[in-house]
């Protein structure tokens, strides 16, 4: 535009006046008129869109407030969309008698409604030719027998929506129609309103109510900018069909449903439905604007800040604590028991952490050292949790724990991408569905992606059955009666980026045999579980946040064997991950915190495989295993939960190793096994018996196969191997079972009470080359009447003296040095004069001279009788 020209602003003005077909020619004059048109996309163009009586808002249902990057895109698009049902037009039109003299005919508008030229829509059908446009004024428009196209027409309601009402059965055998404009209603003799089996059928900017719509393949359909009021849409073998910005209100069954394996028959439509679905807007996300979810949740809660933590560390013991009465650690007075046990305290004594800390520290103190190396994976954090955990301080995950994005995850996960990419059956998009029954059923190999819609107030969302394959990306699933996506009988696919929250079951229920990816959702604030997985229901559950549900975050039970690695689940009302009633599964790399019960609950049959997960900051245990629980705990950090570390009750075999279990509030490693039925725990700890009852076996399915079986070895004895315990705040291991136990080269260090305690065993307890030292009392401590065998351990610079007993022990080839009490004491029993030389039995024992600051007594103090 040269200078001297008329302002910008000025031109716009004039411009804005200009109709469609002049703003186009205008654009094609030069590069400077073709910026100035664009210019125009938030007044003329967005005018012209609204003026529009064929279309919506841009961003209607879900969004009707929200303006669209671009008008003129808008605008474009939906011109395009709507023009596609003409596309074989130049074909159906192309005389074959004289194809060498094409020439095109002119369309012709048929007028129906009183005082027109016709007074029915049949009567105007049959006088129509190709592609002719009838057009129905208002009224109530109402039809006697059932309607057949045989010629494409367009049919279209004049003037505002609601105005045109149609009554009729439609029967579509004709290559392509459209309808627009209209409010369909059923005919009194049958509920379908439109059906198709072959042909291509395009609905735009109707409303259909109290009736039915059904497509066969190689039919296909496209619906844009409609309303379904308690209509149900039914899709048989379909190769392809688009419903885009619709709603579907108050359905009595399933709004939409999607049957059958798509057709390999496909029509003329087929290749432009899809160029036109490539051609449009992606929900996929990018790199640049992709985030977990658009959801700001920040009001509800914060996906990952530590709580201000009350742990029990050290000297500054919880009420509730068993050792909340033991002196703190800079008192000079020495404490004896009523059961005889000597505690010496010292003001430079050190609780020796994993690393030396204090300057003045003796540098052959605290060498003792384990000489073996320990087998097993790292622990996921390996030395990173060192100190105490400070009231508010931040936590630096390692890159395997940190969440990727949408974006990241598709990236590494070809096969992810594929399938997130793909369009196959019936693609829904960017619709609303609310206050019904059932969203979206498919079932019988059926296909169907859902892409950016809302599910709201129904009894499910989406049901996937019998062999389907469902592709969900960034749906909001909220407020269901039952579970948001059910998903059974080997059905699959991916479910990714979505938001589900606030469901009155499950969020997403996986079940026989089915096995769905689900990437990067939100799973939160369920008045049940999170996610569910049973009946041999398998599945890749990564990289998800699930937090603030009421039950279980994941819960798997009856044979449920999924894969669960790299989710956050934190801030649950119950356990993190559930593991119930021959439930199994591998779970691994895993943040779990901030659950009111234990971050992984395993009972009866549990036998999962737990490997390099954090599991902290939770207000009760660690890790709990119940009745007749097993599984695998490796590599794991267990880390500033306020019960214990990990918590083993009753005929439960867990094989424990590799773990590093350091800063929880109560006992590293807790095992209590008490027959007689008491619920009661030493030191007044209450194990959280009913995390949620969705285990509940008449809720579930009864035909649950059994297929191999996760750990097929056998397991006969409780393990606890090549841990690390540490700065937990009261003993290092508890142990108050009637059960084998067998505790083998643990490092136990600097616990707030003794590093084990062994108050009951009737059977045989084994510890066996471990090192247990800096403990804040004694090293070990045997009750009467404990049957306990110590091999090859190490017994160094605890608090107080290095082995307490009373009960049967056997003692061999231990090195029990420097601790602060003597090296070894027996303490009175029944028996004692009896079973001195005998019981317990000691053998090839290294000692040293005790250090208490008091008078020196014997290593082997004998009591009168």
């Amino acid at each position: 535009m040269e200078a001297g020209s008329l302002p910008l602003e000025l031109w716009r003005m004039i411009l804005a006046y200009l109709p469609l077909p002049d703003l186009g020619r205008c654009s094609l004059v030069c590069r400077a008129w073709y910026e100035l048109i664009l210019s125009l996309d938030r007044t003329r163009w967005r005018q012209l869109y609204l003026g529009y009586t064929e279309c919506r808002h841009p961003n209607w249902p879900n969004q009707p407030d929200v303006e669209p990057e671009s008008w003129r895109e808008a605008f474009k698009q939906h011109y395009l969309a709507s023009k596609m049902w003409t596309k074989n037009a130049a074909i159906l039109e192309t005389s074959v008698c004289f194809s060498l003299f094409r020439r095109r005919r002119t369309r012709r508008t048929l007028s129906v409604g009183p005082g027109h030229e016709f007074h029915s829509l049949g009567s105007a059908l049959a006088m129509s030719s190709l592609f002719d446009r009838i057009l129905l004024f208002p009224g109530l428009h109402e039809e006697q027998g059932e309607i057949i196209l045989k010629v494409p027409v367009e049919i279209v309601g004049h003037g505002k929506l609601g105005e045109v009402a149609l009554l009729a059965s439609i029967d579509q055998q004709c290559s392509t129609t459209r309808l627009c404009n209209l409010v369909f209603m059923p005919a009194w003799f049958s509920p379908f309103m439109f059906k198709t089996t072959s042909g291509h059928v395009q609905f735009d900017n109707c409303n259909f109510e109290n009736g039915h719509i059904q497509v066969h393949g190689p039919g296909t359909c496209q619906v844009k900018f409609c309303t379904f009021k308690n209509t149900h849409v039914f899709l048989h073998n379909v190769p392809l069909c688009v419903l885009e910005n619709c709603e579907f209100v108050g359905s009595e069954n399933n709004s939409v449903t999607v049957e059958g394996h798509p057709s390999s028959e496909n029509n003329w439509a087929y290749t432009h439905l899809l160029g036109l679905i490539r051609s449009s807007p992606s929900v996929l996300p990018t790199e640049d604007s992709d985030s977990l979810m658009s959801l700001d949740l920040e009001s509800r809660d914060q996906a990952w800040s530590p709580r201000t933590c009350g742990i029990v560390i050290e000297g500054s013991q919880s009420p509730t604590s068993p050792a909340a009465g033991s002196p703190k650690a800079g008192s000079q007075e020495a404490e004896v028991g009523s059961d005889g046990e000597g505690v010496a305290r010292t003001p430079d004594s050190s609780d020796g952490g994993l690393s030396p800390s204090g300057e003045d520290e003796d540098e052959d103190q605290l060498t003792y050292r384990l000489s073996y190396q320990v087998q097993g994976p790292r622990p996921v954090l390996g030395g990173s949790f060192l100190g105490p955990p400070l009231p508010g301080a931040s936590i630096q995950l390692p890159s395997c724990l940190v969440l990727n994005s949408l974006h990241q995850e598709l990236q590494k996960d070809r096969e992810a991408m594929a399938l997130a990419s793909s369009v196959q059956g019936c693609l829904i998009r960017k619709c609303l569905f609310r206050d019904g029954k059932g969203g979206v059923f498919v079932c019988s190999y059926g296909r169907a992606k859902m892409e950016g819609n809302i599910f709201r107030n129904l009894t499910y969302a989406v049901r996937c059955i019998h062999n389907s394959k469902i592709i969900m990306l960034r749906n909001h699933i909220h407020h269901c009666r039952a579970s948001g996506i059910f998903l059974r009988l080997e059905g699959g696919g991916l479910i990714a980026g979505n938001n589900i929250y606030d469901n009155a079951e499950a969020g997403v229920d996986i079940r026989k045999k089915s096995n769905p990816l689900i990437l990067c959702n939100q799973i939160h604030h369920g008045l049940r579980s999170g996610i569910v997985v049973l009946g041999n229901g398998k599945g890749i559950i990564r990289n998800n946040q699930i937090f603030s549900n009421k039950e279980a975050g994941i819960y798997i039970l009856y044979h449920g064997n999924p894969v669960v690695s790299r989710n956050h689940i934190f801030k649950g009302s119950a356990a993190g991950i559930a593991v119930n009633e021959n439930g199994r599964g591998l779970i691994t790399e895993n943040v779990i915190q901030e659950n009111q019960w234990g971050g992984v609950d395993i009972r009866r049959g549990g036998v999962p495989i737990l490997r390099s997960n954090l599991i902290c900051f939770g207000y009760s245990d660690g890790v709990v295993v119940g009745d007749e629980g097993k599984g695998l705990l490796e590599g794991n950090t267990i880390y500033a939960n306020k019960g214990c570390g990990v918590w083993m009750m009753s005929s439960s075999l867990p094989h424990i190793t590799s773990n590093h279990v350091s800063y929880n509030g109560v006992y590293g490693v807790a095992v209590f096994s008490q027959k007689d039925g008491s619920g009661e725990s030493p030191g007044g700890h209450v194990a959280q018996e009913n995390f949620g009852e969705d285990g509940d076996a008449t809720l579930w399915e009864t035909e649950l196969e059994k297929d191999d079986d996760l750990l097929c070895r056998p397991i006969a004895t409780a393990l606890v191997e090549s841990n690390t315990v540490n700065h937990n705040g009261a003993s290092g291991l508890y142990v108050q079972s009637s059960e084998l136990l067998h505790v083998i080269t643990n490092v136990i260090h600097a616990n707030g009470d003794r590093g084990i305690t062994v108050a009951q065993s009737s059977q045989l307890t084994r510890v066996a080359n471990n090192s247990i030292s800096c403990n804040h009392q004694s090293g070990v401590k045997v009750e009467a009447q404990c049957k306990v065998e110590f091999r090859g351990n190490g017994i160094y610079d605890n608090r107080g003296h290095g082995i307490i007993t009373k009960g049967d022990s056997t003692v061999i080839e231990n090195d029990i040095i420097g601790n602060q009490g003597s090296g070894l004491q027996l303490l009175p029993t029944s028996d004692t004069k009896n079973n001195l030389a005998q019981d317990p039995v000691w053998s090839m024992c290294l000692m040293e001279r005790s250090l208490a600051s008091g008078p020196w007594h014997p290593l082997f103090p004998v009591y009168p009788e």
